[in-house]
């Protein structure tokens, strides 16, 4: 306003030494309206700023929140395919068992068939094998040891047939209880499986639930911020002065773009080629990888776009199928996997969902960031939703959400927990 003034009084001066009609002179109340409506716009700029931010944070709100439902969909389909596994293993015990008891079964025919051919050979013979029956009709000497000899071989087959059957009786019993016992743990575990499956099934629904919430509430966010926005762009117009100093805000904001997107092109190209230069022909060793050809395979992702459920060690992959629209052809990287795919080009294989890759190596504090050092969100009481890789230098890589892709950014400090995971 002053330099207005000042303007106005120059001209007037000017003006007035050329002798023209002056020009009006606003009065000191004209003056008053002007400033007041000056400082009202740029009071009105701050609340609107201030609401768009508050917009904002309500959307990482909303991500983190669909973060939380996604990761227990994942943990819950680890669950499921663990105790499905589990059941199967069950179940071919327990089918084995049958196998043995069938086989012992047999076995008691078997040796029961024997001793009934052994009795009913020596009916056939009219054998009298009790204790002094052959014995008593020996004419000679010699015939009586050759009887007492042969009494006593027909006396250990017949001893060898019932211990046969009775060893046989044995078996069966112990392979009807191992039948048993292993049927049982059978059961509990199809059991287990089934409620694994439950498990994923809600926490799928609630994913999917999530997600439309969160598709409702971002639209109406959307809506309130593009009414903001139009509210902020008309106070910043009504003084050239802001509506300048926007021009000047956008353009340093587009420039910095610019040289952020060239600098993460080039990142991206360079870690590319230390990658396939590391990797030509050289399949990764458990722990043999160093911390840069982690960091250089993240890094060759860099644009990639995010999918849910997407990537593994080869690279990324097509994600999850699920109830929000997402294409079954999409390929590309969530948070896990972009981390997955990371370190196996160091021999390092992680779990596949965030909140248990937390509990892999050892934690150190992240007053002590190193590159090549996991960080991971959580919000209050919930469980962690998000994993990123500390690259040094104040700044992380991720695999942001769904409409993202795989970038660079600074290391965020808000929902960060205070330790980060380090495996090499």
């Amino acid at each position: 306003m002053l330099v207005l003034v000042v303007s106005l009084l120059g001209g007037t001066s000017a003006a007035i030494a050329q002798e023209p009609t002056p020009p009006p002179n606003p009065s000191d109340d004209e003056l008053r309206r002007s400033e007041q409506s000056v400082q009202d716009r740029a009071g009105e700029v701050g609340r609107l700023t201030h609401r768009l931010a508050e917009l904002d944070e309500q959307t990482d709100d909303l991500q983190i929140a669909l973060a939380g439902e996604r990761e227990n969909a994942e943990a819950a389909l680890v669950d499921l395919e663990w105790a499905e596994s589990a059941a199967a293993e069950a179940g071919e015990r327990a089918e084995a068992a049958r196998v043995e008891t069938e086989a012992a079964t047999v076995a008691i025919d078997e040796a029961r068939a024997r001793l009934d051919d052994f009795v009913t050979a020596t009916y056939q013979e009219g054998l009298d094998i009790g204790p002094l029956g052959l014995l008593t009709s020996a004419q000679t000497p010699e015939e009586l040891v050759a009887r007492a000899e042969f009494t006593d071989l027909i006396a250990r087959a017949q001893l060898a047939a019932q211990d046969g059957l009775e060893r046989a009786r044995v078996d069966k019993a112990n392979a009807d209880s191992t039948a048993r016992a292993l049927l049982q743990e059978a059961q509990d575990r199809e059991a287990e499986a089934e409620a694994a499956k439950d498990a994923a099934d809600a926490a799928f629904a609630a994913a999917a639930a999530a997600a439309r919430a969160q598709a409702e509430q971002l639209a109406a966010v959307q809506a309130e911020r593009q009414q903001v926005q139009g509210r902020l762009d008309a106070a910043e117009s009504a003084d050239s002065g802001l509506r300048d100093q926007r021009a000047r805000y956008d353009d340093w904001q587009r420039r910095l773009a610019e040289q952020e997107a060239a600098r993460q092109r080039a990142e991206r190209d360079a870690a590319s080629a230390r990658e396939e230069s590391a990797s030509a022909g050289v399949a990764p060793r458990a722990g043999s990888g160093s911390v840069q050809r982690v960091i250089d395979r993240a890094m060759s992702q860099l644009g990639v776009q995010y999918v849910w459920g997407g990537g593994n060690g080869r690279g990324p992959s097509t994600g999850i199928p699920d109830a929000f629209g997402s294409p079954l052809d999409r390929v590309g990287f969530d948070c896990s996997g972009l981390m997955l795919y990371a370190f196996n080009g160091a021999g390092v294989s992680l779990p596949r969902v965030s909140r248990n890759q937390f509990n892999v190596g050892r934690k150190v504090p992240i007053s002590d960031l190193q590159p090549g050092d996991m960080v991971f969100y959580k919000k209050g009481g919930a469980p962690i939703h998000h994993v990123a890789m500390y690259i040094g230098d104040d700044r992380m890589i991720e695999a942001p959400y769904t409409g993202s892709e795989v970038r660079v950014v600074p290391l965020r400090r808000r929902n960060l927990l205070p330790e980060a995971t380090r495996v090499l």
